[in-house]
Formats: structure tokens, C-alpha cells, sequence
């Protein structure tokens, strides 16, 4: 099963604040979650998808694309949230899980299959973030065979927790899901990079040449 934690969206990005306003930077959240849940929405052979979350705009979208949706009630974090939806996976007999983030609006089906087809049959696959600091995939069969602790910095610790397991795990480089948007500088990336996604339509509206712009929407 895919699950993808959606914290409240309306106050989003707070890295951003500094050449984004709250509105901006919700809408520009929304938008990414809607690049994620569209490209999981094309991929023929997918597992299931589930988002975690109380947040009304990913509650519409996940009906939108038919997703299920996992009640977050509490909204403290997606380490907690990722730790209730994994319970709940065991008890469903969900054998793995394949954990993505709402914010990687790059993210394509042929990346994702690789990360299927590396999967061992017991282990993990993880896909650290661009800066090697954060983890944008994290494969686990069984579900919860190690906690995931999510964070600026939680792919070394994650990395450290899949080989305390003595089960294979098999890291990727996959620069589409590698980029997730959480500073400035992630802001101009997304925007130089080859694609079309409404996110990167989005960003193109704003002048990131300084990194100093003043938001617009």
C-alpha cells in the first residue's frame, strides 16, 4: 500500500515564509499534492493508495482520485501519522508499504516502479531527498519492519534502522522524487527543471531570479 501523510495544508511551508505569504504557500502545497495523487492516478499497476490526513482539500482530492482515505484526527505529525496508518496497514494483512511525501510534484510512474522492482522480497528501499539530508520513499515489507521517523535530517537515521534490521535495503537516487519543495532554492529548481506539472506552472509565475520575491497570488 502507497501512504502519503497530508499535515494541514493551510499552514503549510513555513521555510517559505520568507518570499511567500500563507495563501502562496497553501496553494502552492495543494498544488503538489495534486501533482502527486494525479501521477499515482496514471499508474496502471499501482498497490493501493491511502492518505493520512484531516485536511478537507486532500479529503476531496483523495475522493477525486478514488484513493482511501485514513482519518489523522489528531495532526501532530506525519511521524505519528505514518505510525497510526502502518498499524492499521497490519491489521488490514497489508504485507508492505510504500511511504511518499504530498510536497515531491517531479515524482513519475517509471521511478516508482524502480523502486518496486528493486524491493527485496524482506527489506527496504529508501530514496533520500537531493540533499541527502530527508527521505522522499521509504519501501518496507513487512509494513512496520522499523519505525520511520520523518525530519530535516531522518535518512541517516533511517538508513541506520533498515541495517539494524540485517534485511536487505537497497537505496536509489531517483532525482524525481528526490526533489521536494521546502526552501527557496527548492522553489527555483522546481521551476528550471524540464516539466510541465501544475506546480511548475505555478512557480514560473513568480520572479525567483534573487530568491527575494514578493508573493502574488
Amino acid at each position: 500500500m502507497i501512504l502519503i501523510p497530508v499535515k494541514s495544508l493551510a499552514n503549510a511551508k513555513q521555510r517559505l515564509a520568507s518570499v511567500l505569504d500563507q495563501p502562496t504557500r497553501t496553494k502552492l502545497a495543494e498544488t503538489m499534492l495534486f501533482d502527486v495523487l494525479e501521477t499515482l492516478g496514471t499508474w496502471a499497476s499501482r498497490p493501493e493508495v491511502s492518505i493520512i490526513t484531516s485536511d478537507q482539500f486532500a479529503i476531496k482530492l483523495a475522493r477525486r482520485f478514488e484513493f482511501q482515505i485514513i482519518a489523522d484526527n489528531t495532526n501532530r505529525s506525519e511521524t505519528d501519522a505514518i505510525e497510526m496508518a502502518t498499524h492499521f496497514c497490519e491489521s488490514q494483512g497489508v504485507d508492505c508499504t510504500l511511504v511518499i511525501p504530498g510536497d515531491i510534484p517531479l515524482i513519475n510512474v517509471s521511478e516508482l516502479e524502480q523502486i518496486l522492482e528493486a524491493a527485496p522480497d524482506e527489506g527496504s528501499v529508501l530514496v533520500p531527498a537531493a540533499d541527502g539530508r530527508g527521505t522522499n520513499a521509504a519501501w518496507r515489507r513487512p509494513a512496520a519492519l522499523f519505525p520511520l521517523r520523518f525530519g530535516n535530517d531522518s535518512f541517516k537515521p533511517h538508513l541506520a534502522a533498515a541495517r539494524a534490521t540485517e534485511k536487505p535495503c537497497v537505496v536509489l537516487s531517483l532525482p524525481g522524487i528526490a526533489l521536494d519543495i521546502d526552501d527557496p532554492f527548492d522553489l527555483r529548481q522546481l521551476a528550471e527543471a524540464p516539466g510541465e506539472t501544475r506546480a511548475q506552472r505555478l512557480a514560473r509565475q513568480w520572479d525567483l531570479t534573487d530568491l527575494s520575491l514578493a508573493a502574488n497570488e
